[in-house]
């Protein structure tokens, strides 16, 4: 079976994605289960796609012979002239929690009507092949940042985010409806079709 490894030390990314990919006929995984997560990569780079490809390379650089992939996030706000942007994940500072970086983008955003609260998430993934091939495809999932806590607990800004379309947030809609509609889940769907596309080369090459 296929090993496709995850440059990630985010379990709830982890879990996310594994579900997403769960119908591949493939073996998922992460940093920690290669006996990799003291690997640190800075994620310094000015966009997403910079970042996706560090995180990427970095496990490549070490690991050769499998597909590898990355991917990184950000959280566009309009009203905030896009930020938290590509700094989503440490909105409130290095190291900082889910509610921190929550607590933060409310305050930032206090007072302004929904109209005015509208927000996407976009998500990019890195696949770097076994030749060292590098594929970029991303996933935008648009929406609003709602007034309040909306559901408890979530990964990352989801009781916060209610996309287009629907009343409930991420958190409240639960993990299968999020992950049917979400931004990761369309850039994953992406490189569902490049693995795909991978290893039916592979097996035409054998």
């Amino acid at each position: 079976m296929e090993k496709i490894i995850l440059s990630s030390d985010n379990k709830d990314k982890i879990k996310e994605i594994k579900e997403i990919l769960k119908d591949l006929d493939v073996k998922i995984l992460s940093k920690r289960d290669l006996g990799l997560d003291k690997l640190e990569v800075v994620e310094n780079g000015k966009t997403l796609e910079a970042n996706a490809l560090k995180k990427a390379r970095a496990v490549y650089d070490i690991i050769k012979g499998h597909i590898i992939i990355a991917d990184d996030t950000g959280l566009f706000v309009d009203a905030l002239n896009g930020e938290p942007g590509i700094f989503a994940g440490r909105y409130s500072g290095e190291n900082a929690t889910y509610e921190e970086n929550n607590k933060k983008l409310l305050e930032e955003l206090k007072g302004l009507e929904d109209n005015k609260r509208k927000a996407y998430f976009m998500a990019v993934a890195a696949v770097i092949d076994k030749k060292g091939n590098e594929h970029i495809v991303k996933g935008i999932c648009k929406g609003r940042i709602a007034k309040t806590y909306r559901g408890e607990g979530g990964f990352g800004y989801d009781p916060l985010f209610i996309p287009e379309g629907c009343d409930n947030s991420f958190r409240e809609m639960g993990e299968d409806k999020k992950n049917s509609i979400s931004h990761r889940r369309k850039a994953f769907e992406e490189v569902r079709a490049k693995i795909e596309e991978i290893l039916n080369e592979n097996s035409s090459n054998q």
